[in-house]
């Protein structure tokens, strides 16, 4: 039975019109037996960042925070649903979940918290969804995803278990999909050995489709966004931007892995595996086919330009001035792994190691207090890297222009630099 797989972000559903607009997507593509994930609604996992926070820290009022996030949730389904009674239950009963957690102190890791709170916006988007897309006679059945998707427990990037995640989705899903179902599911979250909500990172509701499509051997995979399709660099940076029709699998890869953020990085693979095609449509203009991801031949592509901000540099240097040798690499990517610290773009000369990372101060204090007495490390701050892919001398010059170079690195067709911008500087009037 052919299906298809479809995806959408918070900026989706982040309001009344938003979830209007997706049923009337999921309606349009009815018979063409879809399975939905959805996001948490836009700038919920943002609030539910904060709530741990600040729970956890007990800094701020966490109850006032959970009670707006409610309120939020309630508002959207009383104004979808004639009689939202049913659904304002689930709602609250969702969220006494967060209820037992911060009623006593925590005795468990941050990132254990983090998982457990943060992936109830998923669980309350998706349920008002189905209870939405029911109450105006579609035949959806709202699945938890954390049955399917199996998990280790490195709670805030979780690894998927491969084999028990097929087997299990296929269990739960394709009897549903064979009735005529519309599945509605969650993104960015699992399920550990032990039951423990897991989360696959940050917009890592991608990778959620794309694990699905691959377990499902899904005909197609379409990502609805708030934009035309791939771009050449971020709208809201840059003007004349172009639309991408098409794109390799390798070319998307690339572009993911430099940072660009219309895709997750871990989504290509999977549906490389299975040759699935990737459309990435404009959830506004649902005829329109977007740009297509699929095994195509290599193509001549104009430049692409992904700018990272938040960047910092980690110069690691040994205490006695010996060269920075094996050993002491293997010593300092294990801590960069034991840490989740994501290295960029990367530099050793004889008696020093740089790495262009994501500034993560909590993250980069605990990484250097375990480089101990042997290695000293210093941290550039407020910094950005760009990434230029199939560049030229016109481009590069632009993204130069009122920016110190730190480091650089060309390959073949992808130039990247960190930079530190510089004020422009204006002369002084004399008197």
């Amino acid at each position: 039975m052919d299906h298809k797989v479809f995806k959408f972000g918070g900026a989706s559903v982040k309001d009344k019109t938003g979830f209007e607009n997706v049923a009337n997507i999921i309606r349009r593509f009815q018979h063409e037996n879809p399975v939905v994930v959805i996001s948490a609604l836009g700038k919920t996992t943002n609030a539910l960042e904060d709530i741990v926070k600040s729970w956890y820290t007990g800094k701020g009022n966490t109850r006032d925070l959970l009670q707006k996030l409610q309120k939020q949730h309630e508002d959207i389904a009383s104004s979808l649903i004639p009689n939202a009674s049913d659904i304002l239950t689930e709602i609250n009963d969702t969220l006494v979940e967060i209820d037992w957690i911060i009623e006593e102190k925590p005795e468990e890791s941050f990132d254990y918290y983090y998982d457990q709170i943060v992936s109830i916006g998923e669980i309350l988007s998706t349920k008002i969804m189905a209870a939405y897309l029911i109450s105006i006679g579609l035949p959806a059945v709202w699945v938890d995803a954390r049955d399917c998707i199996h998990t280790d427990n490195t709670y805030r990037d979780a690894r998927i278990l491969w084999d028990q995640t097929q087997k299990k989705t296929v269990q739960k899903m394709m009897p549903l999909i064979e009735q005529g179902k519309i599945i509605i599911t969650q993104g960015f979250i699992g399920s550990s050995s032990e039951n423990f909500t897991t989360t696959l990172g940050r917009e890592g509701s991608d990778y959620t489709a794309a694990i699905l499509s691959y377990c499902l051997d899904a005909k197609s995979m379409h990502i609805w966004k708030d934009v035309p399709g791939v771009l050449t660099a971020d709208p809201r940076l840059f003007e004349d931007v172009l639309k991408l029709p098409r794109l390799s699998y390798k070319e998307a890869i690339e572009m993911t892995y430099y940072g660009a953020k219309v895709i997750h990085p871990k989504t290509i693979k999977p549906l490389q595996n299975k040759n699935i095609p990737l459309y990435v449509r404009p959830f506004d203009d649902p005829e329109s086919e977007g740009t297509l991801i699929s095994d195509v031949m290599e193509l001549s592509y104009p430049p692409v330009i992904v700018i990272e901000p938040n960047q910092c540099l980690l110069h690691i240097s040994s205490n006695d001035f010996s060269f920075v040798a094996e050993h002491h690499l293997s010593s300092i990517f294990a801590l960069l792994d034991k840490h989740r610290i994501k290295v960029n773009m990367m530099r050793n000369t004889a008696i020093s190691f740089s790495i262009c990372t994501n500034y993560f101060p909590d993250k980069i204090k605990l990484f250097e207090t375990e480089l101990g007495s042997d290695f000293r490390c210093v941290t550039d701050e407020d910094l950005e890297l760009i990434t230029i892919r199939h560049y030229n001398d016109e481009t590069l010059q632009a993204m130069k222009h009122n920016r110190l170079v730190l480091m650089e690195e060309r390959l073949h067709k992808t130039i990247q630099m960190v930079v530190k911008n510089i004020p422009v500087m204006k002369r002084k009037e004399v008197d």
